[in-house]
């Protein structure tokens, strides 16, 4: 397999089949996909709450809104755009992701290319995962585990169990930061395999074949 093809499937293949069925449902948990027709089941999102009981409310928000979404249930791209520029933006720290996620090549990127990057990543991101969209059934849960860590540490994990009717429970694990607007997710692990050290492995491969510009533009085309 050459870097290019095994750069942006994003999970080994051993967990595809779950990968593209959960995981990009995993990451609508943490998005308040608020719509007027999931309106009156959305409860208030506080990011200064404790870190499982935002975790919480945004699921629940996310998979009230995904139900009723039929555009985003079928993996339209435009749409799926949209609800993340409208309610994931505020929640997660996409920039983090992206230089974790690049590590050295990020301290000597441009301005300009690390902004290119983390379009390129968040359109990689998107296109990836948005199929899984389609799989969320009426009887999608996320159970959010006890929380077992320090409420005042700057960053926690919150393990949650995504379960649904047409396929087995996954665990989902999620990190957050602390910051003055309240809590930001920048990472996730599913099934044991954690976002930003299996893109960071691909990543380094690249660059030192391609540069980050070739980077990018790899990601770019599988985006088109």
């Amino acid at each position: 397999m050459n870097s290019q093809s095994s750069l942006l499937p994003g999970f080994p293949a051993r967990i595809e089949s779950r990968r593209r069925r959960f995981l990009f449902a995993a990451l609508a948990a943490l998005v308040p996909l608020c719509m007027a027709g999931a309106a009156s089941a959305q409860q208030a999102v506080d990011p200064q709450a404790a870190p499982n009981d935002f975790v919480q409310s945004v699921g629940n928000n996310a998979l009230n809104a995904v139900r009723s979404d039929a555009a985003a249930k079928q993996g339209d791209l435009r749409r799926i755009n949209e609800l993340i520029d409208q309610y994931l933006l505020p929640y997660v720290n996409f920039e983090k992701t992206t230089r974790l996620a690049a590590g050295q090549s990020w301290r000597s990127a441009t301005a300009q290319q690390k902004s290119d990057l983390v379009d390129a990543f968040r359109g990689t991101l998107i296109r990836t995962y948005a199929g899984a969209l389609a799989n969320v059934d009426k009887i999608a849960a996320l159970n959010v585990l006890p929380f077992r860590g320090d409420l005042d540490a700057r960053d926690v994990v919150v393990r949650t169990i995504f379960s649904q009717h047409n396929g087995p429970a996954v665990a989902v694990d999620y990190r957050l930061e602390n910051t003055a607007q309240g809590w930001k997710i920048y990472d996730l692990n599913v099934e044991g395999i954690w976002l930003i050290q299996n893109y960071r492995n691909q990543f380094s491969q690249q660059v030192r074949q391609d540069g980050i510009d070739g980077l990018i533009a790899a990601l770019n085309r599988k985006n088109r």
